[in-house]
Order: structure tokens, then sequence, then C-alpha cells
């Protein structure tokens, strides 16, 4: 029976476990229906994007949107771009620090006036600029350890309000922009990591030699803009700085390059817009690698021989705005040029001085450097005929710089006008010997060999005349390394007797105070003549003075005019003055009495006083009046008439018990006659 129903109920055990299998595989399909659900509802929600913004992927774009505060952002947010809005410090979210995936934002040119906190700590770029931030907090800083890129220019943060060690907690920090605040120093605690520092357009004037300590990463360094000046500025400040690359210095004061600056692996510098005069041979020693160096804007006239001897990979140098003196003192950069050829770009070498050669470029100087040349080789022969002393030739100021002065001692061994010379273009003394050479009309080439070192040399010159001397001794000091010195502005067709004398260490103060015997034994002179004008330099210089003269005339006939205008005014109004207050106190009667001079009020019987009671309302005021008429008998009585000014009813107010009832003797002649009503004044 058993074996019967056992095969009746295997079918229904199929079917049972058929159902529940369905049953299974619906629920199943449900759940991953339900999943598959609220997942795609969550990805629609997290990818929300504010609609008063614009988005693109992970680009969150909210710039010129006129927002007060940072709108509602999708977790998936990576850059922020919130310039130009009108967020200020509360406009920050708390939230927004719960944002990790965002790497970049941008909050330039709001309303900010403090460092924004409840940023997101995986911020690796920060744009403040165009804020009113004034203070950087270390607390703030160390909510962002990724930091690596900081800008704050143009904003209001001055040294004291960096807080100390702010950027310790900031370890990958690699740029840090602080352009345009009101910095007077390098802030200190600075990250070791920092490869470009920004400092431009700030009030910095000292730097201290601790100023860059530990910044050995540091590859680019601005400094525009600021007050430094060579005084300020530590010897070794620099040179700390091993692995810089740029260094700009522009718009300072400096007047010469700072000294140590690093030369390994500096490849641009710029040095324009300061004050330099000169160039000290060895500051660019060792720049191998420097590609570009600007020197635009300064007061150099010439550069010392062998400046660019390790400049190899130069391929920029800009000059112009400098006033060059292209003589022979440039003979060795025209030939350094030369050289280099097409390497090398050069913008604004372009001559000032001498005027023949006036706006003409230097490399184009071939005839002018040739002649320098033929100079060079007549004077090593001279040299050698005295002693054959080899010397360099390196070039200092002009003319007219710091070191010329006039001579006020006549115990100097300086030339005297009274000695009638009759020298020739060369002379010889025991340890020197001076050629000179007329170069132009206004200007001679002065070179001198010695035969021992010496410190400095005293140079001075004197124009001679038919008579006696028609210019003052002047004078200039010349350092000891020169071999050459050019005498500029000089008087055309003139004879000048120049001499110089050697001024050894040990021995320069008290030759140039005392000006012993041994001194003026020393002093070796030579005469120059400078030569005429060519007819188109008389022809300008006529034209010039022809055009100056009636520009002359003009300006002083017009100075003559204006004061004696202004002294005639002064004398009219002086006349005005002094008749208009006698006219009220003394006139002159016309007709058979107009040669006899009256007074109205001797005439109405009263005594003259100079003073008048004024009534202005409630009160009295005496104003005294100047006597300009002849001194009048004195009555014997004493009867005061006090007279209104501008009465009411025409009556005045007496003094006394005799009151005058005669009309008759009131008298208003004076005022009528000048053509005033009587009602303007005061009846007697």
């Amino acid at each position: 029976m058993s074996l019967t129903m056992a095969p009746a109920c295997i079918p229904k055990l199929w079917a049972w476990l058929f159902m529940v299998f369905l049953c299974l595989t619906g629920y199943n399909g449900m759940l991953q229906f339900a999943a598959a659900t609220i997942q795609g509802y969550i990805e629609d929600t997290d990818m929300t994007c504010p609609s008063v913004c614009r988005c693109d992927e992970d680009f969150i774009y909210c710039n010129d949107r006129g927002l007060s505060s940072i709108p509602s952002l999708p977790p998936s947010a990576s850059v922020l771009y919130l310039q130009n809005n009108h967020i200020n410090n509360p406009g920050l979210p708390t939230s927004l620090e719960r944002h990790l995936s965002v790497r970049v934002v941008y909050l330039y040119d709001n309303e900010l006036d403090e460092f924004p906190m409840h940023l997101p700590p995986s911020v690796r770029e920060l744009h403040l600029q165009d804020n009113n931030i004034r203070t950087i907090p270390r607390s703030t800083l160390a909510r962002m350890p990724l930091l690596e890129k900081l800008h704050l220019d143009d904003n209001s943060i001055s040294t004291v309000s960096i807080e100390d060690q702010a950027f310790a907690d900031n370890p990958r920090l690699r740029l840090l922009f602080l352009s345009r605040n009101h910095l007077s120093s390098i802030p200190s605690g600075l990250p070791a990591s920092l490869e470009e520092l920004r400092l431009d357009d700030n009030r910095i004037s000292t730097i201290p030699t601790h100023a860059f300590r530990g910044l050995s990463s540091l590859r680019c360094l601005v400094l525009d803009g600021n007050l430094l000046a060579n005084q300020r500025i530590a010897d070794d400040t620099f040179s700390r700085l091993s692995n810089l690359t740029e260094l700009s210095l522009v718009r300072n004061s400096l007047q010469t390059p700072p000294v140590n600056l690093p030369s390994a692996h500096l490849q641009r510098l710029s040095l324009q817009d300061n004050a330099l005069t000169h160039m000290p041979r060895g500051s660019l020693d060792g720049m191998h690698r420097l590609q570009r160096l600007d020197l635009s804007g300064n007061n150099l006239t010439t550069l010392p021989r062998g400046l660019f001897k390790d400049l190899d990979n130069l391929g920029q140098l800009l000059v112009r705005g400098n006033p060059w003196h292209c003589g022979c003192n440039l003979r060795w950069l025209y030939d350094w040029l030369r050289i280099r050829g097409n390497s090398i770009t050069v913008r604004g070498l372009i001559c000032h001085g001498p005027d023949r050669v006036r706006d003409l470029a230097l490399i184009d100087l071939t005839s002018e450097m040739e002649e320098c040349e033929v100079l060079r080789i007549a004077g090593t022969k001279d040299k050698g005929a005295v002693g054959g002393v080899e010397s360099s030739t390196t070039n200092a100021p002009p003319q007219g710089s710091l070191f010329t002065l006039r001579s006020k001692r006549p115990g100097l061994g300086l030339p005297d006008s009274a000695l009638d010379y009759t020298l020739s273009s060369s002379g010889v003394g025991k340890s020197l010997a001076l050629n000179v050479k007329p170069l132009s009309h206004n200007s001679v080439r002065v070179t001198w060999s010695v035969a021992q070192p010496s410190s400095s040399f005293r140079l001075s010159w004197l124009r001679l005349g038919t008579g006696n001397a028609m210019g003052s001794i002047t004078e200039t000091l010349v350092r000891g390394d020169r071999r050459e010195y050019l005498l500029t502005s000089l008087q055309p067709r003139s004879s000048y007797i120049i001499c110089m004398v050697p001024l050894p260490a040990s021995s320069e103060s008290k030759v140039t105070i005392s000006g012993d015997a041994d001194s003026d034994e020393a002093v070796v002179c030579a005469k120059a003549e400078t030569s005429d004008l060519s007819p188109l330099e008389e022809e300008d210089q006529d034209s010039r003075q022809i055009t100056t003269l009636p520009l002359a005339g003009i300006i002083g006939g017009a100075t003559a005019t204006v004061s004696l205008a202004l002294i005639f005014g002064v004398f009219c109004w002086y006349a005005h003055r002094t008749g208009h207050l006698c006219s009220r106190d003394h006139y002159t009667r016309s007709n058979s009495r107009k040669n006899k001079n009256y007074d109205d009020y001797i005439e109405s019987g009263t005594k003259k006083d100079n003073t008048i009671l004024e009534i202005r309302g409630p009160g009295f005021q005496m104003t005294p009046m100047p006597a300009c008429q002849p001194v009048q008998p004195k009555p014997l009585r004493e009867d005061y008439i006090i007279h209104t000014i501008f009465p009411s009813n025409g009556t005045g107010i007496y003094k006394g018990s005799n009151h005058v009832s005669n009309a008759g003797h009131v008298t208003n002649r004076g005022y009528r006659e000048g053509g005033i009503p009587d009602i303007d004044y005061c009846y007697t």
C-alpha cells in the first residue's frame, strides 16, 4: 500500500518545490529592483546642481552671480569657482568642511575681511586675492595640511598681522603670493618646501641675514616695487638661496647689484628701473646658466671689461633707457657682441654720447671702434718707451660724477694760471707718463701709464686764455686701476692744461690735505687744444641762440609788465583809500569860497570829535576816524552831539541842556555833492 501511494505524492512534492522556487525568484527580483531604485535616487540627489550655478561634471561655476553666501553643493564637486561675488565670512557654511573631494577654490574679489574658515581639509589650491583680509592665523591654515598654492595678493596684510609660525602646519606649500599688501619686512617662519615667493609692491626696506634661512628649495623670488637700497641688504642675504633660478628686483633704489648673488642656477636676473650707476667687475661672475639680463631704465654709462666673461648662455640682454657713452671704453663689449652674433638678442644699446654717435647702435660703430684699436696700439708703444708697463682699461663714471669737485686749496700742485705753459700733448715724470688727445670740439681723451701701482690719481685741468685763466681749476679723483679718462663738456677752440699726480695709499691723505713738495714733483702736465666747431654745428648753435633770445625777451617783458601793473594797482588803491577816508571829514566849498576850507562841525557851532557813536541794535560802538583835516580851534564850551547812523526819523540825540533848534545850520552838502542820497547818512 505504501509503495502504491509513493508515486502519487511525488508530483505534488515537485509542484510545491516549484512554487517555492518561483516565490523566491520573484522576491529576489523585487529586492534588486528596490535596491537599483534607491541607488539611482541617491545618485540623482548627489549630482543635483545649485539653481544659481552651472555644473560641468565636478566643476561648479558660481562666479559673477552676485552671491552673498555659498549655496549647497553636490558632494562630488572638486573645483569651485566662487569669484567676483559678494561673499563675506558669515556666508561660508560649516557644511563646506564635509566636501572632501574639493581640491581648488576660487574666492578672489569678494568681501572677506578675515581668513576663511570651514574650508575643506582636502584643498590644495586657494585663491583669496582682491579681498580685505588682514590677518593670517596659524589655526586656520592648520585645517588645510595639503595646501600647495596660496594666493593672497591685493589684501591688507601687514608683517605684524601674520601669526608667528603661521605656515608651520603646511609642509606641502610650494607657492605663496603676497603681492600688493602692507608688508614692511620678509615674513618669518616660511616653510622649507616653498619654491616661489612673490612679495612685490609692498613696503619692504630691509632684508636681514636670516630672512631666507632654510629656503633652500626656493626657485623664484620677486621683490619688485619695494624700498630696497644697497645699504639695507645684508651681504649674504641671497647667497643662501642656492637653487634660485629667477630673481627680480625691479623698481627699487639699488645703485649696484646686491653682492653675493646666487650664481650656480640663476637663469633670469631683472634689475630694471633702479638707480644703477655702475656694474662692479665680478658682480656677474659664475652665472654660466644666466639666460636673460635686464638692466633697463638705469643710469649706466659704461660697463667694465670682463663683466660678461661667464655669461656663456646669455640669450637676452635688455639695456634700454641708459645714457650709454660709446667711446673706446665699450670696445670690449662691441667685440663680445660681434663674436656672439645671432645667438644673443640685444635691446636698447643705443649711444647717448659723444654727439657724433648719438642715437646710433653700438654694434654699428665699426669705424669708431677701429680708431680705438689704433689708439690702443699707439698707447702700447708709448708705454713700452716709458718702461714697458702693461695696464688694463677700466672705466668709471665720466666727468661730472660725485667725485668731481672745485679746487679751493692753492697748494695742491694744480695747473697755475700765472705760468706760460709750453707743453706738448704728452708728459713724462718719474713714475707717470701722461698722454692727451682731443677727440672733438668739446672732449679730450687722457691716457697714462705708471711704473708703480697707485691707489688713485688726482686729475686736474684748466682752460687758458690770452690773459688770465678764463675758467676755474677743476679736479677729480680717479681710481687706481684706471688708465684712461674722457674729459667732456669742454669749450671749443680753447687750450687746456691737464695735470695728473699719483696718490699712493700711504700718503694719499697727506697729499690731498697738505700738498707737500713730494707731490708737487710727481705732478705731470700736458697741453691740449680743442678743435673748432664744424659749420653745421656752428649753424645749429647760432640758431639755438637766436631762438633763445626772443623767448628771453618775451619772458622779461611780461615779468616787467606784470610788476608795473601790480605797483600801479597798489598805488591807486592806496590813493583811493586815503581820498575816500578824508572826503568824509574834509572838503572844500565851491563858488566864491572854493579856496577856503570849512568844516560843517565848526560851522554848526559844535565841537568835532574823532569818534562816532554808532548804534547797532541795542548797543553802542566807538569807531575811531583818522584826522585828515587841519587842526581846528578849540571851542570854549564842550558840547557833544551823538550822531545816529541811519536814523529812522531823521532826528538826533543831544547831550546837555542846550537844544539846537535852528535847522538852517544843518548841512549835508558834502554827501549830496558826491551824488549819494541824504537818507544814507546821518543828520546834524
